[in-house]
């Protein structure tokens, strides 16, 4: 039925190439956890421009325009590809009432589009499981801009507990005051200003930021091991000293998340497998997230209910 995805060969071979690399200081703070003070050497600083150089316009969120989306769902940016089809499995950890729980996070790339905000989207579904129950199925909307950028338009959670939902915070782009914001940028830079990763007003309060904070790393993962590795630290301006951290490598994506500084749950995750599912698994997913959206529709009255239904790809052609 599925199939391993061609790159997890390109994986193992990089495994026995770059084994010794998984020492590194990027490697141990996905794993341990980094100090609240970071290594000197990798902190963001300001870039030095010779007189000659023009450094390029860093975007914003303000700088979303709907008309800037020529073919959206081609998601094609080198950090952060999503193939329809691909299913990514991240496993890990998390700390919960004080105790290491397991984790684990599978997220689908769907053969699904949805019209947010002027522009179609692709619809990614993920679950996260934790201590094997599932805590977490969630619908989440992404496009590329004409200039590469990844948007974040939006989502809708469900989230359970002992199996039964307690809590759906959707957040749509255009509506009831959200915006959208950008999951990557087109030319990721080392000491570039922190951009919005979308914006929900209370009661959602969605504020999260992200910015760069090394380049160039070497790490090692289940899935093969990678140099030049691009890390983001995500963070919310209302919770200083907390980050999450977001280790990518080229032509796959994240492959590993980490934590630094005062971060409650000091979630790690590492990148066990990318599935390329078989015409049978697609249809098993979009069925699957279909059903979930079909809820949206009854528990979002306020927000998802506004949205037009998602569609399959070739009928949105």
């Amino acid at each position: 039925m599925r199939r391993l995805h061609a790159a997890s060969m390109v994986g193992a071979v990089l495994v026995l190439l770059w084994a010794s690399a998984c020492r590194s200081d990027a490697s141990r703070d996905a794993i341990a956890g980094a100090s609240s003070t970071p290594n000197v050497s990798g902190t963001p600083g300001s870039p030095v421009a010779t007189p000659s150089e023009t450094p390029p316009k860093e975007i914003t969120a303000e700088d979303f325009q709907a008309n800037n989306f020529d073919d959206p769902i081609t998601i094609d940016n080198e950090w952060f590809p999503l193939p329809p089809g691909t299913q990514y499995v991240y496993r890990g950890q998390t700390i919960e009432d004080g105790e290491r729980t397991p984790h684990r996070v599978i997220s689908t790339v769907t053969d699904l589009t949805k019209m947010i905000n002027g522009v179609r989207t692709v619809v990614i579904w993920e679950r996260d499981y934790s201590a094997g129950e599932l805590e977490e199925s969630e619908l989440a909307f992404f496009a590329q801009d004409s200039d590469g950028n990844v948007w974040h338009l939006g989502q809708y959670p469900e989230e359970y507990e002992e199996g039964k939902l307690v809590e759906a915070p959707a957040w749509i782009a255009g509506l009831k005051g959200a915006r959208p914001g950008i999951a990557m940028k087109a030319a990721p830079r080392l000491g570039t200003p922190s951009y919005s990763q979308g914006y929900a007003p209370p009661p959602i309060n969605w504020v999260d930021h992200a910015r760069v904070y090394k380049t160039g790393q070497k790490t090692c993962v289940p899935f093969g091991c990678f140099e030049d590795i691009l890390v983001t630290e995500e963070f919310e301006p209302t919770k200083p000293g907390a980050y999450q951290l977001k280790y990518y490598a080229q032509g796959v994506g994240n492959i590993r998340v980490g934590w630094r500084g005062k971060d409650d749950q000091k979630e790690t995750l590492v990148l066990v497998r990318v599935i390329q599912l078989s015409a049978e698994a697609l249809e098993e997913v979009r069925a699957e997230a279909l059903a979930l959206e079909e809820r949206a529709y009854r528990v979002s009255k306020d927000v998802y209910r506004l949205t037009p239904p998602a569609e399959h790809a070739r009928e949105a052609e």
